[in-house]
């Protein structure tokens, strides 16, 4: 056991492709990205498949527990195994094996202070609204001086809507400090469809859209500025533009980057792999159940770890150099360039499951030609954007790679 965790980190020095690529194809093969079955046989393999990805990881659970323990007790200084020829780098590979192993769970806003005019803001992270598969969270300021809490009651809301895209809102923790600065800030966090109970029902881009109606109605949009952030920027722009039609109060700015409105323009991989299938053949590829592990067992979801890989699969050498750096970094006793790996990573690798209905029904409106104004569902009308009375903003990227 002792040559584990040198195997692993030689692998990835050696073969940093390859390393990845046999990680991701493994996963992929269980997550049903082979090809496709007869119709009326997907379904059942789809479940099998699902249960047996969780069986995986129950049962790498262990063997990664033993890694991480392995790790501390061969680097904690009170301990005589650290004191062993060849500790250093024997903890190394241990913690490389154990990070390459263990699951990642959502990690927090941890947003507690800042600091504004020369005074410490204590911050208040809140649920503001609550529904099944969002929670648009306040991060609230506070403050005992009394000049400070009249400025802070003047500053404008902002709205940032988080991508529903595989990962979580805290990718946006950074951009949430900075806006607290001068904004009241709210995001909008979205919930691991796995942990939706199957009865609160599916959840699609209509839903998509309402959610962030009423999220803006709450808020109340005359002093409201609205920032999309790459996926959203369709149904933002959706939702703004249809309660403009309605004449109902609208943000007074709109802005959305990074992402594609007419994603028949500058397509890129993802928009030519949406266009070239079928919506039956998402379905029988790339959904699967819940298993019974979750409170959302039963319900069709796109996986967060197929999302994960896709992602990795896009820079597979820079993931493995990542992660040798970090053993490199381990080995030299650099805390500091390990831990910037370890948030960075943390962050990347929790996903979450999105609703099958958003993720399939989702690509055929948005990259089959079809209309931003129109849906499978007659809920809408057609809204177009020359009824919008919002400022627009857009922060366009040359070679984006959102869908």
């Amino acid at each position: 056991m002792l040559c584990i965790p040198w195997l692993v980190a030689a692998f990835c020095r050696n073969q940093p492709r390859l390393s990845l690529l046999l990680h991701c194809a493994s996963r992929v093969r269980f997550a049903g990205l082979t090809p496709a079955l007869d119709p009326p046989n997907r379904p059942t393999r789809n479940l099998k498949e699902a249960q047996f990805h969780e069986f995986q990881r129950a049962l790498l659970s262990p063997l990664t527990a033993w890694a991480q323990a392995a790790a501390k007790s061969l680097a904690n200084p009170a301990s005589p195994l650290a004191y062993v020829l060849g500790a250093t780098r024997l903890s190394a590979g241990y913690e490389l094996l154990y990070r390459l192993g263990k699951d990642y769970e959502k990690a927090e806003f941890n947003l507690h202070q800042i600091v504004k005019d020369g005074r410490n803001i204590p911050i208040v992270e809140q649920t503001i609204v609550e529904k099944p598969f969002c929670r648009l969270l306040r991060f609230k300021r506070y403050s005992d001086d009394s000049d400070a809490v009249t400025q802070l009651k003047e500053e404008p809301a902002v709205l940032v809507c988080a991508p529903l895209s595989g990962h979580h809102s805290t990718l946006l923790r950074d951009t949430v400090r900075t806006l607290l600065q001068d904004h009241k800030v709210y995001i909008t966090d979205w919930i691991d469809a796995r942990m939706v109970p199957i009865e609160d029902g599916p959840f699609d881009l209509d839903d998509y859209i309402a959610y962030i109606q009423d999220f803006i109605r709450h808020i109340g949009a005359k002093n409201l500025h609205v920032i999309s952030v790459c996926q959203p920027t369709v149904p933002v722009l959706a939702a703004i533009s249809l309660m403009a039609s309605r004449g109902e109060d609208t943000p007074r700015t709109m802005t959305m980057m990074g992402g594609p409105i007419d994603a028949r323009r500058s397509p890129t991989s993802v928009n030519s792999l949406a266009t070239q299938h079928s919506i039956g053949w998402f379905e029988a590829n790339v959904i699967y159940a819940v298993p019974a592990n979750y409170p959302g067992v039963g319900r069709k979801v796109y996986p967060g770890f197929l999302q994960h890989i896709g992602f990795a699969a896009m820079n597979p050498e820079r993931h493995a150099a990542a992660h040798w750096d970090f053993y490199q970094s381990l080995l030299r006793g650099d805390e500091d360039d390990a831990e910037a790996h370890r948030r960075f990573y943390d962050e990347y690798n929790a996903v979450l499951d999105m609703d099958a209905n958003y993720c399939c029904y989702n690509a055929d409106p948005l990259h089959h030609g079809r209309s931003v104004g129109m849906t499978a569902k007659s809920q809408w009308r057609r809204a177009t954007s020359a009824g919008v009375l919002t400022a627009l903003s857009f922060a366009a990227t040359t070679a984006s790679r959102c869908a």
